[in-house]
């Protein structure tokens, strides 16, 4: 079969360009910790005002110093409804919702998680600044949803 330069050219291209492409994939997903979303812990949900940790949602501090924000979001609101944390100390999110899908994602921040029912989210953020910061839902979740939002107070140590 005989191809013209030009075909030729644009075959090449086409190649080289899917093998960058791939390889950007490859580097972001593998190299940088980008995983598909699998591997929640699930609880049944309607008991989770039973189960550890959301028996006692709140902030607990660890052993090695850093914190853990132990939330329920339920129909148009979050449990605990404030909560605060002190700047420039890891916190660990640990959110789960007792009916509908929710979201929990905190205003001027990279933390942005689906709250689904009988699944255990994590994610850890460091608030370098204190202040206030408003944590929203951004699933619609019912005639309520524009009500449900709370606020995490980040205050010096």
């Amino acid at each position: 079969m005989h191809l013209h330069k030009y075909e030729k050219i644009w075959l090449i291209f086409g190649i080289m360009a899917l093998i960058i492409f791939l390889s950007v994939v490859g580097v972001s997903a593998f190299h940088q910790g980008h995983t598909p979303s699998g591997g929640h812990k699930k609880i049944d949900p309607e008991k989770v005002s039973e189960t550890a940790p959301f028996d006692q949602p709140g902030v607990h501090e660890k052993e090695d110093g850093t914190y853990e924000v132990v939330m329920v979001g339920k129909a148009f609101g979050y449990d605990p409804g404030k909560i605060q944390v002190p700047a420039g100390k890891e916190i660990m999110f640990t959110v789960t919702s007792s009916d509908v899908v929710h979201s929990f994602s905190i205003v001027g921040t990279n933390v942005n998680m689906m709250v689904v029912p009988g699944e255990i989210n994590h994610k850890k953020h460091t608030f370098q600044e204190p202040g206030t910061y408003l944590v929203i839902c951004n699933e619609y979740c019912g005639s309520g949803h524009h009500f449900m939002s709370t606020e995490i107070e980040v205050v010096e140590q």
